[in-house]
């Protein structure tokens, strides 16, 4: 018996087929702009003796000059600040003009940042943390585990406890976002802005990387070096958290840097503030 299809159904074939065939097709999404600015955060009023940073008493006598870098990293229109530096005031080292007010220069206000980034939990790279509340907080997980114990760790002396209480006052408590983490982080999810895995100065150091459409890419380093001369010769303070792991953060982030041909910034080293453009103006 031969068996035939009515012609309704073949009028809703073809109609199917002609639909695929003529859905245009979604265009690719633009990729978001990336812009980079560096903030000052401080800066120690007489150079530094380089020797404090060296296990292996290097760099005798070589005196460099010092400064605090934080970081606004604009994806699009979401904001990410990266470290908070020291608290504003008169001590030593402290910015004379505070975070928020440096982002009020630029038209921001605090909840306008999606994400605070810390690279570690030493007090020059905490010290405005808590001008953030509403921000999502990305920091390694270990330092993290320190720093919200309920009982703090064995030998940390109680100024320090009382200055991570303080700052992570807002995360602490329960009341703001966390991310702890335990490897790398793609902020955005594309790939622009990605936080590095770089234990060793502290148990969960972190670095930065930047994808620029213009500058190229960029490598915040933190503290995993605070000078050129212990960048280049892998120079490691005695104060570190441990020895073996900075020398293999410093390995990967120099490995990182060679295949990415990116810009190393040395976040502590005043000869590498002009690598970016002077606030206000911005890198892309």
């Amino acid at each position: 018996m031969k068996v035939s299809l009515c012609n309704c159904t073949l009028a809703a074939v073809i109609g199917a087929l002609t639909g695929l065939l003529v859905t245009p097709t979604l265009q690719a999404q633009p990729a978001p702009e990336v812009t980079l600015t560096r903030l000052d955060c401080g800066n120690l009023p007489t150079p530094i003796a380089a020797e404090e940073f060296s296990d292996t008493y290097a760099y005798h006598g070589l005196q460099v000059p010092f400064t605090f870098s934080c970081y606004l990293i604009r994806h699009g229109s979401d904001y990410m600040i990266w470290d908070s530096g020291n608290p504003a005031g008169s001590a030593p080292g402290a910015p004379k003009v505070s975070l928020l007010e440096l982002l009020g220069q630029l038209k921001l206000r605090p909840d306008q940042i999606k994400y605070l980034g810390i690279s570690h939990y030493h007090h020059d790279h905490i010290g405005q943390a808590s001008s953030f509340p509403k921000s999502t907080l990305l920091i390694g997980k270990r330092d993290w585990d320190e720093v919200s114990a309920a009982e703090p760790p064995r030998g940390v002396d109680p100024a320090t406890v009382a200055l991570w209480r303080a700052s992570f006052a807002p995360w602490i408590s329960g009341g703001g976002k966390v991310e702890a983490l335990t490897g790398d982080k793609d902020v955005f999810d594309d790939g622009t802005v990605v936080m590095l895995n770089t234990p060793g100065h502290t148990p969960g150091h972190h670095s930065l990387l930047v994808r620029l459409k213009r500058m190229g890419n960029v490598l915040l380093t933190g503290d995993l070096a605070h000078l050129r001369e212990t960048y280049e010769s892998n120079g490691v303070p005695a104060w570190n958290f441990n020895r073996a792991d900075t020398l293999a953060s410093l390995d990967r982030f120099k490995q990182i840097a060679k295949n990415l041909r990116a810009t190393v910034i040395i976040q502590h080293d005043a000869r590498d503030v002009g690598k970016l453009p002077v606030f206000p103006n911005s890198a892309d």
